[in-house]
């Protein structure tokens, strides 16, 4: 969620004809903030947001955005955040948008309201990216000072959500994403040329509006106002004592009265120095070195950034900032900057701690990602291996025999931060900056031992559907026991949809085949479950925690530089699809009954299921009757449900001779925890 600069946004729209220019933006560059954008297109486009994500209806929506811009010629260039700053300045900003994104989640899992992205959302965003061939780049960390320092050396204007632009310089000013009317192409009288009317905000209007204000006095208002980087007490203190004038007393200026007051405050002082000298004489004498050195490290964040992102664009190599940290090893910081690892890898490799988002789940179970937790670890077994002069606060503060990493994670309807082990890996893996020399067999082998299946389960799955497939392969051994056939069925008749898709869309394979795929890729989307219907917290539950799952081995294949080919994100699963499904198989419908259509599908299918039945538990195929009794008998025998589970706990730390060396002992098992029956 955008948060920015608190009632800035709300402000300088309220004085829309006094701070913004209307605009016919065409034939230009325009620097987008991707993480805006994403954000912006999923929850402006009436796109569901309890299954977990519609992929496919997301990846749509940002194709017809970017249709929209090649047809006004203007040229994109997307620039994504990185991982956290090194320095954790907005650790607690960050764990606060946590809190909010659970209550959020469980507001959605009710029937209520609220705002969750799809845990996968980003990852399917730079698909689209790559596929419609849009230039962009991720940051080392925040973008936003890395954003305004291009657009202001190509001159050409930016495109974002975020108060904080409203603070920057920019010479060709700053376009919202609420102004930007992308779905309302117009053409120029007279001639072809096309554009799309826009709203542009530019710094010099806003300072005219407080009697020409020194522009540089900005800085200093954000961090007065609260930003994402200072939230003191103490400036509570300031804003008490000294009288803001408030400048109208209608309701707007009600409304924004510490926006209103604190600019017109400033307006009177010649620059920054002299106006921060004013703020300290307000505060304690035994707490002004401190505020001072703070207010003025946090208005370093509004001045031109180091890095020179037009390098990357124009070269293919971004310089990693020495603030960040430059001694990791070469392909991972390439690979940061071009989107082929996630900021979960830079936050876990250079501060030892992850964030685990919440997804609309049941705030009653463990949160999803715990299943993923093996996963993980061996992530963290490879990272944890980084040259010896990568160094920072973080890493220092442990002991090198310790090698734990930090996960803020849901517990209940609140968050808490885990310690996790690294995995111990074997030597020939022991070096991060060579881990790109192993053999495509050998780092294969990693990959498919963590995720607990055969290469021979794998060899009849399409290549692009092969990591899907392992995944689902480890889902169903470390899953709930509220997992049940259908929801497996469901799953794998959902991934059906990209190849049905291509089918469909071919004019050779339509002659030779007919129109089957054509007829079951509409049936399929026909059974999609409508808004407004009643959420199943524990189908909800299963399918977050596969996500959670192929999100983590997506990123452990991205570490090991692919060893299975990634898969195509945006028509892999639709949240709402797999729901429906899951009704329909549920009462009418049979897969049978539903693959007869096409019999290349039902073909493909077989694999799918075959692979995946290989690894699950033999009760997910037992009637339920037969189920039941066999609990039954168990309860009887003293066995438990978790040791009942195939795969359930992950039990040694390192590697032993002769045993399977991704048996890991879970550093918060689930072992304390009531286990859900079988049902």
């Amino acid at each position: 969620m955008i948060m920015g600069i608190r009632g800035l946004m709300s402000f300088v729209e309220d004085h829309s004809n006094e701070f913004f220019t209307d605009v016919k933006l065409r034939d230009t560059k325009i620097i987008i903030d991707g993480y805006a954008l994403f954000h912006r297109l999923y929850f402006s486009s009436n796109l569901e947001l309890r299954y977990g994500g519609d992929y496919d209806s997301f990846t749509d929506v940002v194709q017809k955005f970017f249709e929209s811009l090649f047809a006004c010629k203007i040229c994109p260039y997307v620039v994504l955040d990185g991982g956290c700053d090194i320095s954790d300045k907005k650790l607690n900003t960050l764990k606060d948008r946590a809190r909010e994104k659970i209550q959020m989640a469980h507001s959605l899992s009710v029937g209520g309201g609220g705002y969750v992205c799809p845990l996968l959302i980003r990852e399917v965003f730079i698909q689209v990216l790559t596929k419609l061939q849009v230039c962009f780049v991720q940051c080392f960390s925040e973008a936003d000072r890395d954003i305004m320092t291009l657009a202001n050396h190509w001159n050409c204007p930016v495109l974002s959500s975020d108060s904080d632009f409203c603070i920057f310089d920019l010479k060709s000013g700053f376009c919202p994403l609420n102004g930007f009317q992308w779905r309302n192409v117009n053409t120029i009288k007279g001639t072809r040329d096309r554009y799309i009317p826009a709203k542009c905000f530019f710094l010099d209007a806003l300072c005219c509006h407080f009697g020409i204000m020194n522009k540089t006095l900005l800085p200093l208002f954000a961090v007065l106002c609260g930003n994402d980087h200072v939230n003191l007490p103490v400036m509570e203190t300031f804003l008490s004592k000294v009288r803001l004038p408030l400048g109208a007393a209608n309701s707007k200026g009600r409304r924004h009265h510490r926006v209103l007051g604190l600019l017109n405050w400033l307006s009177r002082f010649a620059d920054p120095t002299e106006a921060l000298d004013s703020v300290l004489n307000h505060l304690p004498k035994k707490r002004r070195g401190t505020v001072k050195e703070l207010l003025c490290r946090s208005m370093e964040e509004y001045v031109q950034a180091q890095g020179r992102l037009q390098d990357f664009f124009q070269h293919g190599a971004y310089t990693c900032p020495d603030t960040w940290n430059p001694g990791l090893p070469p392909w991972v910081l390439a690979a940061l900057t071009r989107g082929q690892l996630s900021p979960f890898i830079s936050d876990a490799l250079v501060l030892r701690r992850t964030i685990l988002h919440t997804q609309v789940e049941n705030m009653q179970r463990p949160n999803a990602h715990r299943i993923s937790l093996p996963i993980r670890q061996v992530i963290y077994g490879l990272l944890v291996n980084a040259p010896p002069h990568v160094r920072n606060v973080a890493w220092d503060a442990l002991p090198p025999q310790l090698p734990t990493f930090s996960e803020v994670e849901r517990i209940n309807k609140n968050i808490k931060t885990s310690i996790v082990n690294a995995v111990e890996l074997p030597k020939d893996h022991s070096d991060l900056s060579k881990l790109t020399e192993l053999s495509l067999a050998s780092r294969q082998m990693l990959l498919l031992e963590t995720l607990k299946v055969k290469q021979s389960l794998l060899d009849p799955v399409p290549a692009a559907l092969k990591l899907p497939v392992a995944v689902s392969c480890y889902w169903v051994q470390h899953a709930e026991a509220t997992l049940k056939l259908h929801h497996l069925q469901a799953l794998l008749l959902g991934m059906l949809l990209g190849p049905l898709r291509a089918m469909a869309s071919s004019p050779e394979e339509k002659a030779v085949r007919g129109s089957g795929a054509e007829t079951l890729y509409a049936e399929l989307q026909r059974v999609k479950a409508p808004p407004g219907t009643r959420l199943d917290l524990d189908t909800a539950h299963v399918f977050c925690q596969w996500q959670c799952c192929l999100q983590m081995g997506l990123y452990l294949n991205q570490l090991l530089s692919t060893p299975l080919p990634e898969p195509d994100l945006t028509r892999l699963y639709s949240g709402s699809l797999v729901h429906g499904l899951c009704r329909q198989l549920l009462t009418s419908a049979s897969v049978e009954s539903l693959l007869r259509l096409c019999p290349e599908a039902q073909q493909l299918y077989e694999h799918l299921f075959s692979a995946t039945r290989s690894c699950a538990p033999a009760e997910l195929f037992l009637p339920k009757g037969k189920l039941n009794s066999k609990r039954r008998k168990q309860k009887k025998s003293g066995i438990s449900w978790s040791e009942n589970r195939v795969g359930t706990t992950l039990n040694a730390r390192s590697w032993h001779e002769g045993s399977n060396p991704f048996e890991l002992l879970m550093v918060e098992t689930l072992e304390n925890e009531e286990a859900p029956e079988l049902k």
